[in-house]
């Protein structure tokens, strides 16, 4: 080997021998970057919380209108009790606007069941993490149905804003749970999906 390689090489041996070695501290070392597209822990856990509120708005309002707790619904017009949930909602003066016609027609005891059943599942589907695709379509159906029935463009009605009031909040609320999982976290959506059934109607998730 030439010699000016040799002594080249020398120069690297020392450099490498004699440079302190640098280590990490708190100074020095970079601050955690989440990744993007990782939500973060804190993400997760408010999307649970929104989850599980949201699914108790509707299994409330199936609990109220059942056995008549007081605070919508009283006793005496409990659905135990001979009460008429649905029908009470769509022959009442709130039910205005174009299509009155139609909810007042629909209004029957097949709807009672249909709409009670319905609150239930959705509110017990959500707060547990499972099927939340379906009870997000459901959910958001039986909103934009109330929606429609109260006609909340007429002024001076019980909304106070024509184009974004609960119904729309509730209904959109389901919806960016279903899409981002919101079940994985403080529920069963991983082991709901895991299941064969599951995995067989993707829809069910």
């Amino acid at each position: 080997m030439p010699a000016d390689e040799w002594i080249v090489i020398d120069m690297v041996d020392v450099r490498e021998r004699t440079t302190p070695a640098r280590t990490a501290t708190s100074a020095t070392a970079p601050a955690a970057i989440q990744p993007v597209g990782v939500p973060s822990l804190a993400a997760l856990r408010t999307l649970a919380i929104l989850r599980l509120a949201t699914g108790f708005i509707f299994l409330w309002a199936f609990l109220d209108k059942t056995f008549g707790l007081g605070f919508s619904t009283p006793s005496d017009r409990a659905w135990i009790h001979g009460g008429t949930p649905a029908q009470g909602f769509l022959n009442s003066p709130a039910v205005t606007g174009p299509f009155k016609d139609f909810f007042v027609g629909i209004a029957s005891p097949l709807v009672d069941v249909l709409f009670m059943l319905g609150m239930l599942g959705v509110g017990v589907a959500i707060m547990l993490g499972i099927g939340t695709r379906i009870s997000a379509a459901v959910g958001s159906l039986i909103m934009v149905f109330m929606y429609l029935a109260e006609w909340v463009f007429t002024p001076l009605t019980s909304s106070t804003n024509p184009l974004v009031d609960y119904h729309i909040v509730y209904a959109l609320a389901l919806i960016v749970v279903a899409v981002f999982a919101g079940g994985d976290t403080w529920g069963l959506g991983r082991m709901w999906k895991n299941l064969s059934v599951v995995q067989k109607y993707r829809w069910l998730i």
